[in-house]
């Protein structure tokens, strides 16, 4: 269980509370980090946090017992005073006290750059959060979209929430499938895209690379065109531009993928991806979770075409 917005001595905490059910003799620490507190979270609790066995505090080192409460706490991360806050539109698909699961529209930003500072997701987010009278004012994305890839988004509401989220994503345990339309006809229902790709020095493009990262992604079929293909695909790996690589370099580009070489004049004026689905498994309610965002007019129209 968690409890947000807990007051002691004028500071509000996080507070994360289990039972004990194992057998004894398990430390504390060992207990932590079979719940998914990494080594580097747990550095961050013992250097600024507080831990209870039965509400008294206690060391990392402690042995535990079949019925001990279990508490840690630490203080809510402030505001980061170089991202503003904006008041813009924010699509949430679901909130809770740990996730924030949001919709991106297509030409949205997810983080600041140089480029743009003022209104990209995360600084929506802000807004958000400060409008909802949050004291933990630090949005971590787990996943991430490119500026012109609408769908749907996981945000950590909290630095636990973050810690055990990108334990998932390293362990490629969190489930994403993608709309897309790509170019041309497909041979196969279904197939599996593995080879590395990279990128050449500071160019934004991304390659095909024996000596890049590995990269997989599978793909089905869902409608076939004249001239195009609907496409639903899982990402097995997170690569930037994995999709839009994938696709490129096996002759199947994205529709309005001009980066990629793709058709820019088949309707839709950018990349037709969408990020249409994510499930991971939430620690706080122990239980797998699936969020879906709705399709964007853009592909929606070309997948309603009639040949």
């Amino acid at each position: 269980m968690i409890i947000l917005g807990r007051k002691e001595e004028g500071q509000t905490h996080i507070e994360l509370e289990w039972q004990y059910q194992n057998q004894s003799g398990n430390t504390l620490k060992s207990f932590l980090k079979q719940h998914g507190i990494s080594h580097r979270m747990f550095l961050s609790l013992r250097a600024t946090g507080d831990f209870r066995v039965n509400d008294r505090s206690v060391t990392s080192n402690v042995a535990l017992h079949p019925g001990d409460v279990v508490k840690v706490s630490l203080p809510a991360e402030s505001s980061d005073p170089n991202v503003v806050a904006s008041s813009q539109p924010l699509d949430i698909i679901h909130e809770d006290a740990n996730w924030l699961v949001v919709n991106k529209p297509a030409g949205l930003t997810s983080v600041p750059g140089p480029s743009n500072r003022q209104d990209t997701l995360v600084n929506r987010i802000k807004g958000h959060l400060l409008a909802e009278g949050s004291q933990d004012l630090r949005p971590h994305l787990i996943t991430r979209l490119d500026r012109f890839t609408s769908g749907v988004v996981l945000v950590a509401k909290h630095r636990i929430a973050n810690s055990l989220a990108n334990q998932q994503v390293m362990n490629h345990a969190i489930e994403k499938h993608y709309l897309a339309l790509a170019q041309g006809a497909f041979d196969d229902e279904h197939g599996l895209i593995d080879f590395p790709i990279g990128k050449q020095d500071d160019e934004i493009k991304r390659h095909r690379m024996a000596a890049g990262q590995s990269a997989k992604t599978e793909y089905w079929v869902v409608k076939r065109f004249s001239d195009y293909t609907q496409l639903l695909l899982q990402l097995h790996t997170g690569r930037t531009h994995q999709i839009r690589v994938h696709l490129s370099e096996t002759g199947h580009p994205l529709l309005g993928d001009q980066l990629y070489g793709g058709p820019l004049d088949a309707g839709i004026d950018r990349q037709a991806l969408h990020a249409c689905s994510i499930k991971f498994y939430d620690p706080f309610s122990e239980r797998f979770v699936q969020y879906e965002a709705p399709i964007p007019n853009d592909i929606a129209v070309l997948i309603d075409r009639e040949d």
